[in-house]
């Protein structure tokens, strides 16, 4: 009996009929790495379950194994590849360009590579945006820099017959598109147009998501970099507190709906008192609210740290009724709702503070990835490159179970990611904030 759940085949232009000009082994014990088949996968779960006294794998479902195949679908010499970042930009998004014009250029011999301005909106008819061409020179040291050397926007991504008109028009037969859940779905939308008109272009996500919360992946790329750079604020906001009498430290942290960044940097900075996500809901007033538990924090340790992600406590104000170019939906900024709410609670009890607020966001978006990141990235970008010259199509290329793998954008994009308030991670926060595990009345 199968326990498959999931559909993590992956689709193809056709049959790669074509010898890689990577030069690679097809035996192990050779001294040489080896190509990669479309039949070496992985498991999706670790988990196991006993079968007849044998433990068994809970789930048989398994992901294609990213990596150079020996046979490939494109004519390397009749590429024409096409490379954009879309959305907010995060820590990394220059390497993975770099590793990818790399891979295209010295792995393929991709000669024509050509950068998209601004996301999908530089694939619009009315664009007035060039493209942008690449090579080695263009990329040599972009990834000591923050952001995007092509830029980056919201939007365009619903305007699928536009983009895919440019696509034919300028002969592109690979995109490589790099972005978050919105830019993804736009992805797979263009990837059935294409495969509407019995186009042969291949469309390839890297996925970029600084708040982590994209389902079936370990992480995404510049997360890492993203905790390391909040870390300096939560220090700064420890120190504010404890040298003011009866100081607060409040810092806003990005995360709309998964809690992530602010739950890893709670436990790489074990300062923090009060770590507010949006998985767990908690109530401001009464006995077992926010701000009676830091007026207890206050009486007995003089100081208090508290780190909020952006969608945590959107429902104490009302709704802005205005959406972003990506069809995100505006928040409130709950950083300076808290401070005033704070500001004016312990006013009313007569219990003088000094409330500092720190909003790193921008900071840290705008930060150049850390080692950890940019070899993430270097990788990610070659898996990406070796996927679409293969022919694959509609899929991303992200890390599982410490794998490099392939998987269905229309799987990855089905639901996100979240914190599991029962699961372990959450666990070790509560360990080290000591909060309670609700602050529900």
């Amino acid at each position: 009996m199968s326990n498959k759940m999931f559909d993590f085949d992956i689709e193809t232009l056709g049959e790669a009929k074509i010898s890689s000009p990577i030069r690679m082994s097809r035996n192990n014990g050779d001294g040489m790495a080896d190509y990669v088949s479309d039949e070496d996968r992985i498991l999706y779960s670790v988990q196991t379950h006993e079968e007849d006294g044998v433990r068994k794998p809970l789930l048989d479902d398994t992901m294609e194994e990213a990596g150079p195949r020996e046979k490939i679908y494109f004519n390397p010499s009749h590429v024409h590849a096409a490379i954009c970042t879309c959305g907010g930009i995060c820590p990394g998004l220059n390497n993975v360009i770099r590793a990818v014009v790399r891979c295209f250029w010295y792995r393929y011999g991709v000669r024509r590579i050509s950068g998209i301005q601004y996301g999908y909106l530089g694939l619009l008819e009315n664009s007035s945006w060039p493209l942008i061409p690449l090579d080695p020179d263009v990329v040599d040291d972009i990834q000591e820099k923050g952001g995007t050397i092509l830029g980056s926007a919201r939007g365009g991504g619903k305007q699928v017959e536009e983009i895919v008109d440019s696509l034919e028009r300028l002969n592109i037969n690979i995109l490589i598109t790099i972005g978050g859940d919105g830019t993804l779905r736009g992805a797979y939308d263009i990837g059935e147009e294409i495969k509407r008109r019995g186009l042969k272009i291949a469309v390839v996500g890297v996925p970029k998501t600084i708040d982590n919360d994209l389902s079936f992946i370990d992480s995404s790329f510049g997360f890492d970099t993203a905790v390391a750079s909040a870390v300096p604020s939560v220090r700064g906001a420890h120190v504010e507190a404890k040298n003011s009498i009866n100081g607060i430290g409040l810092v806003k942290v990005m995360g709309r709906e998964s809690g992530y960044i602010a739950a890893h940097t709670s436990l790489a900075q074990s300062d923090v008192n009060f770590c507010l996500i949006p998985e767990s809901p908690f109530d401001l007033d009464g006995p077992n609210g926010l701000l009676e538990h830091v007026k207890r924090r206050i009486l007995e340790r003089g100081h208090a740290v508290i780190l909020v992600a952006e969608g945590a406590g959107q429902e104490f104000a009302p709704p802005t009724g205005e959406t972003d170019a990506s069809g995100n939906i505006k928040y409130h900024d709950i950083g300076i709702f808290l401070k005033e709410k704070l500001k004016s609670y312990f006013k009313d009890e007569g219990i003088p503070t000094s409330i500092k607020y720190i909003d790193p966001s921008y900071i840290i978006r705008s930060a150049p990835a850390n080692s950890y990141d940019s070899i993430y990235c270097a990788r990610l970008g070659a898996h990406a490159v070796h996927a679409a010259m293969a022919g694959k199509t509609q899929c991303l290329v992200s890390r599982v179970n410490n794998q490099f793998v392939y998987l269905p954008i229309k799987q990855a994009v089905s639901k996100r990611s979240h914190v599991d308030i029962e699961g372990t991670l959450w666990r070790d926060v509560l360990e080290n904030t000591r909060q309670p595990f609700s602050m529900k009345n």
